[in-house]
């Protein structure tokens, strides 16, 4: 397994297949924007002594959740075109806090997520912000709530130019996020403006504009449920504007007919065939993330299909934690 400190070298030998949108000449097919900025040095302290993950979901994969999420696929007849990898779910379980139970299928696949990862450029204005290089001024959190609850490209463009995207990349690659991170295949990026033009840099190992993958993302909820995004404060600012998707439709639209006073956090994205959403829900004493991205016409239908079938597994059947033996599968650190 590849130290963080080995991610220069990666990503200085990657070359550009970008086609059309062609990134410059041969000088700029290599990542000398990590050599250039002090995340080169934190990943070579992380060598030496790695930071602490605060969203280690992997460490707690539950059997019984994943036997659950599997049959919840077949049931839909959506397992031939999860074993396709054309999808990919993750579901993390929060009933005891400090002990997720976690099931992903395809959780480490990276596909193109349209507007989802716009999630990362809201957590690198945060970082901004608490830097004090930004201010969270009216016109900006209006911006920051078009950005994610009406999924609003334009907005999301300007803060993107505003935060810049070396910086967006630099939040994503940092030992203290690990959001996009080659050890895991991948996960968080965002190196194109949401529009025709504007593209810096692909990821480095799958050559995606804007792309995501299901235990990333939920991730990214863990970190924020836990207040560990930015500061505590800032994570409960970044929930609120998570809150409230203007949009209702996959996720969104199911979980609103199944409990209207669900409290739901959420992401989605969608362009082509490529359909994602992300959620973080409380309800009737039930909290719990669910991921899923899809690539296929139907993958909108998919994701609607699927979330009734994992809220159910851990809300209307009641959670398979209440009857968990202290202890099992719980990570040693």
């Amino acid at each position: 397994m590849a130290s963080w400190w080995l991610i220069g070298a990666l990503v200085f030998v990657f070359p550009s297949t970008a086609g059309a949108d062609d990134l410059g000449d041969a000088g700029d097919e290599y990542w000398d924007v990590i050599e250039t900025t002090s995340i080169k040095e934190l990943m070579e302290l992380d060598g030496i002594a790695r930071f602490e993950d605060n969203a280690p979901l992997w460490d707690y994969h539950d059997d019984a959740l994943q036997k659950s999420v599997d049959r919840v696929l077949v049931d839909l007849g959506l397992d031939d075109e999860a074993s396709k990898q054309q999808l990919s779910v993750a579901l993390i379980d929060l009933s005891h806090p400090g002990l997720p139970r976690v099931a992903s299928v395809n959780g480490d696949v990276m596909m193109y997520a349209a507007s989802l990862p716009k999630i990362a450029v809201l957590l690198a204005a945060f970082e901004k912000i608490a830097q004090g290089k930004m201010t969270l001024d009216e016109a900006t959190e209006y911006r920051l709530s078009r950005m994610i609850k009406a999924s609003s490209n334009r907005d999301a463009t300007e803060m993107m130019h505003e935060v810049g995207k070396e910086y967006i990349a630099r939040v994503l690659l940092s030992p203290r996020y690990r959001l996009y991170d080659p050890e895991h295949n991948g996960g968080l990026w965002v190196g194109k403006d949401y529009a025709k033009a504007g593209l810096w840099r692909r990821d480095p190992l799958h050559n995606l504009s804007h792309g995501a993958t299901a235990m990333q993302v939920a991730r990214f909820y863990y970190l924020l449920v836990t207040d560990n995004l930015v500061t505590p404060e800032h994570s409960r600012k970044m929930r609120e504007i998570l809150a409230d998707s203007e949009l209702n439709h996959k996720f969104v639209r199911a979980l609103r007919q199944i409990d209207p006073d669900a409290a739901v956090s959420r992401k989605s994205g969608s362009w082509s065939t490529y359909h994602s959403d992300s959620v973080l829900v409380e309800r009737e004493g039930h909290h719990y993330i669910a991921v899923a991205l899809s690539h296929n016409a139907k993958g909108s239908q998919w994701l609607e299909r699927i979330i009734p079938k994992l809220d159910a597994l851990l809300v209307r059947e009641g959670s398979v934690a209440d009857h968990r033996p202290v202890g099992t599968n719980q990570a040693v650190r």
